[in-house]
C-alpha cells in the first residue's frame, strides 16, 4: 500500500467515525427529547387525575344535598376552578354540571332524584 493510499484511508477512517458520532448525537438529542416529552405527559395526566378526584370529591358532597339546598343552589356559582350549575328541568329532577372556568369544558354531570315533600296533615 503506497503512502498516499494509506492517507486517503486515513482520511475516509476519520470521516466514518465524524459520522457515526454525528449519528450517534442525533439519537442521544432523539431519545433526551422522548424522555422529556414522556415526563411532562406523565405531569399532565397526574395533574389531570388530580383535578378529577377534586371535582369528583365535590360532586359526592352535592350528591348529598337535601331538596332544600338544591334549590337553593340553583343557577351557577363558582366553585373553586369550576362553575357549578344546578337546574331543576321536573320538580323530582334536578340536573347538577361542573364545567371547567378557564376552558368551559363540562367536568361531570349528574341527575338527582328528590322527591315533592308534602305537607300530610295527621
Amino acid at each position: 500500500m503506497s503512502r498516499t493510499d494509506r492517507r486517503r484511508r486515513h482520511g475516509m477512517v476519520l470521516l466514518e467515525v465524524i459520522v457515526a458520532l454525528t449519528i450517534l448525537a442525533v439519537g442521544a438529542i432523539a431519545m433526551v427529547t422522548l424522555g422529556s416529552a414522556s415526563l411532562h405527559a406523565v405531569a399532565r395526566a397526574d395533574a389531570a387525575d388530580r383535578d378529577m378526584r377534586r371535582a369528583n370529591a365535590l360532586f359526592e358532597a352535592v350528591a348529598l344535598w337535601p331538596r332544600t339546598d338544591l334549590d337553593r343552589h340553583l343557577g351557577d356559582r363558582p366553585e373553586g376552578p369550576w362553575l357549578l350549575r344546578v337546574d331543576r328541568p321536573l320538580p323530582t329532577l334536578y340536573v347538577v354540571t361542573l364545567a371547567d372556568t378557564a376552558s368551559g369544558h363540562l367536568v361531570l354531570e349528574t341527575s338527582l332524584y328528590r322527591a315533592e315533600v308534602t305537607d300530610a296533615a295527621p
